[in-house]
Order: C-alpha cells, then sequence, then structure tokens
C-alpha cells in the first residue's frame, strides 16, 4: 500500500503540471504534503476544476463539486493521493 500511494503521488504530480501546463515546475518542485492552494503551489480555484477534470478522466473520481470534502481532498497531492488509492482498492 505505502508503494502504491507514492506511485500515486507521483502520477499527479505529473498530472498537475500537465494539466495545469506549469512551465518550469518539475516534479521534484512539488512537496506532496504542501497546500496545492494559496501558499503552497498557490493554485486558484479555476486550476482546481481543471485539475479535477484531469483527475475524473484519468482515475474515473467522482468529486462533488464544492463540498468541504472535496476541498480536504484537493489539499496537497498526498490527499489526492490517498483518495485515488481508496477509490481503486
Amino acid at each position: 500500500m505505502g508503494h502504491c500511494v507514492q506511485a500515486l503521488e507521483s502520477e499527479i504530480k505529473q498530472l498537475i503540471i500537465s494539466a495545469l501546463s506549469l512551465e518550469g515546475v518539475s516534479e521534484n518542485d512539488i512537496d506532496a504534503s504542501a497546500p496545492l492552494f494559496g501558499e503552497g503551489l498557490g493554485l486558484d480555484s479555476i486550476d482546481a476544476l481543471e485539475l479535477g477534470l484531469a483527475l475524473q478522466k484519468r482515475y474515473g473520481l467522482t468529486l462533488a463539486a464544492d463540498s468541504q470534502e472535496t476541498r480536504q481532498h484537493f489539499s496537497s497531492v498526498g490527499a489526492l493521493a490517498k483518495l485515488v488509492a481508496a477509490q481503486q482498492a
């Protein structure tokens, strides 16, 4: 399980970079436990929508548009990886 989540974190980082066209950002620049919004990666709500769509396409996730729960899942790469792992289990 541990390896699974780490592999997912890596995939999700790549997904974030490609889905949001983050120029000059590499996987190593993204800390899995850092916040994606605000001070961390500094993403905004439009980025969240793009990322949500990319995650739905890639992993078949279904996410409630603007629930507190969804915000928690989007808090970091690590949280997203756990969500994907749980849905795939």
